[in-house]
C-alpha cells in the first residue's frame, strides 16, 4: 500500500513578498495609509525601508506573515508592527487631522502625508514603492537626492516594504483612536470601529452628535439629523503620543 501523501506545509506570504523586493534592490522604501476612508480620527501614512541584505533566517521568518493588513487579525497585526520596528532600517509616519483634510480634501492630504513620510526617511535607498497611488519623485530631506516612486497597485500583497508600512500605519491609527475613545469617554467607541462608518458609529452620532474629530466634509449619511457635540468633552484633546502596548 502507497502511504499517503504529506501535505507540504503552506508558505508564508511574507516569503513571497520578501522576494518579490529583494528583485528589486538591496534597501527598498514602501509607503501606504490607513483611515482614508474613515469618518473620524486622522489619516496615517506610513514609510519602511528593508534591508533585504539582513533580512534572511530568523530575521525574515519574523516577518513570514506579512500580507495585505486587511487580511490579518488585530493580535498578527500587534506582533508584525514589533517585528516591523525591530527590523526595519527606517520607519517615518506622517499624520493629518480632520481638520485638515476638510480643509485642504482628502486626496491631496493623502499624496502629502505619503510625500511627508518618504521624503523624511535616510537614505540609503535605492527602490520607493507607493501602493496604489502615483507621487511625483521624492526628495529625502537629510541628503537631498531625489528618488522616483514607483506606483505597485496593491502593494500590500505584493511587496514586503508597503506591506509592513501598511502594518506602521493601520497599528499606530488603531491605538492613536483607541486613546482617543478613552480620552472621549467611549462616547463614539472609536476603539471598536477606528471611526469608520459603521452601523455602531451612526448611532453614536445620532446620540452624542458630531465632533471636531469627525470629517465634517464629508456627505455622509450618519450625519443627517446629528447636532454638532457639546464640545469640549472632558479630557479630549487633539494632539497624541505614539506607545508601544
Amino acid at each position: 500500500m502507497t502511504p499517503p501523501r504529506t501535505a507540504r506545509p503552506k508558505a508564508r506570504p511574507g516569503k513571497r513578498l520578501l522576494t518579490h523586493d529583494r528583485g528589486l534592490a538591496r534597501f527598498v522604501a514602501g509607503c501606504d495609509e490607513a483611515g482614508r476612508g474613515s469618518l473620524a480620527g486622522p489619516l496615517v501614512a506610513a514609510a519602511v525601508v528593508l534591508d533585504l541584505e539582513r533580512l534572511t533566517g530568523p530575521e525574515a521568518s519574523a516577518l513570514g506573515q506579512l500580507d495585505d493588513s486587511k487580511k490579518l487579525s488585530r493580535d498578527v497585526r500587534d506582533r508584525l508592527y514589533d517585528a516591523v520596528l525591530a527590523r526595519a532600517r527606517d520607519i517615518s509616519v506622517a499624520f493629518v487631522p480632520p481638520t485638515t483634510i476638510d480643509r485642504v480634501g482628502l486626496h491631496k492630504c493623502n499624496i502629502a502625508a505619503m510625500r511627508r513620510a518618504l521624503a523624511s526617511l535616510e537614505a540609503p535607498i535605492e527602490v520607493m514603492l507607493v501602493d496604489g497611488f502615483q507621487l511625483e519623485p521624492i526628495t529625502l530631506n537629510d541628503c537631498g537626492t531625489m528618488f522616483e516612486c514607483q506606483k505597485l497597485i496593491k502593494g500590500d500583497g505584493r511587496s514586503a516594504a508597503i506591506a509592513a508600512a501598511a502594518i506602521i500605519a493601520k497599528v499606530t491609527r488603531d491605538r492613536l483612536m483607541q486613546r482617543l475613545d478613552e480620552e472621549t469617554g467611549g462616547c463614539w467607541a472609536f476603539a471598536e470601529h477606528a471611526g469608520y462608518a459603521t452601523e455602531l458609529h451612526a448611532e453614536r452620532i445620532q446620540l452624542h452628535g458630531v465632533s471636531h474629530h469627525h470629517r465634517l466634509s464629508y456627505e455622509a449619511m450618519a450625519y443627517v439629523g446629528a447636532r454638532p457635540a457639546e464640545l469640549p468633552i472632558p479630557g479630549s484633546r487633539t494632539t497624541f503620543h505614539l506607545r508601544s502596548d
